[in-house]
């Protein structure tokens, strides 16, 4: 895997950090995008290049406005000369729970761009370039069950916006696999705060009787599950949709509450 260039959107913080971490630890040279954690984002590019010795870049560049999109491909092929890796981490998300009918039509679109249409602005820019190479890993982030597009209560649009990457994954894994590119996603469990950047050891040491498995999930849990999708013995899956959620019901633990 050396040599390989990945982008990780919004891979500041959070689920994104830790891949980032993994794939350095690999040899893979990792470029993360940001919409406002610049100083975040500098900080991670010095730890991994000095912990890992992998080339890093931080690139400014909000996935839901696709001119950004576009600026920030281009700044990572001048550095790079290719990308051979996208990781589709960024999706915004409002916490504040509400009906349909009580979103604004900004907050819609602010969820539509950003899960949805930034996938698209991404990968439209990055595929080109991977399909010269015959060579190409992508990996989304969905929810728990996105595949078969269930209802989440008062997540209307968060849950449209994950289904229909869920479609495009799938859709982009057929088109694109004579090109050698495998699309993949992942959906995480209920990691939630400082777990999302946080060890599988440390998470061993607590417990959490509302996980099957016994413990919280963490970044880690994601990030190791990347880095096999990653791999160039991978190849041979694409098109899946991965839970890693500790064997959790999340969506049906909501609607009992």
């Amino acid at each position: 895997m050396k040599e390989k260039i990945a982008v990780i959107t919004g891979g500041a913080t959070g689920i994104g950090r830790k891949t980032a971490h993994l794939l350095a630890q690999a040899g893979i040279a990792v470029a993360v995008t940001y919409r406002k954690s610049k100083t975040e984002a500098e900080a991670l590019i010095d730890e991994i290049e000095r912990l890992y010795g992998a080339s890093g870049l931080a690139v400014k560049g909000d996935v839901s406005q696709e001119a950004e999109c576009v600026e920030a491909v281009d700044t990572i092929i001048k550095a790079y000369g290719k990308i051979d890796i996208l990781i589709h981490n960024a999706g915004p998300y409002i916490h504040e729970r509400k009906t349909m009918i009580d979103y604004t039509s900004e907050e819609w679109n602010y969820l539509m761009n950003g899960n949805l249409n930034g996938f698209f602005y991404m990968a439209k820019e990055i595929v080109p370039h991977m399909r010269r190479n015959k060579w190409g890993r992508i990996v989304t982030f969905g929810f728990e069950r996105s595949e078969t597009a269930p209802g989440w209560i008062y997540r209307s649009a968060f849950a449209a916006a994950k289904t229909g990457l869920t479609s495009l994954t799938k859709t982009l894994a057929l088109e694109e696999a004579v090109n050698g590119i495998t699309v993949n996603m992942v959906c995480p469990g209920d990691i939630t705060g400082d777990w999302k950047e946080s060890d599988i050891e440390k998470a061993k040491k607590h417990q959490d009787e509302a996980v099957p498995v016994g413990r919280p999930g963490t970044g880690e849990d994601l990030a190791r599950v990347i880095r096999f999708l990653c791999d160039e013995k991978s190849d041979f899956i694409t098109g899946s949709v991965i839970p890693v959620t500790g064997g959790k019901d999340v969506l049906n633990k909501i609607y009992q509450e």
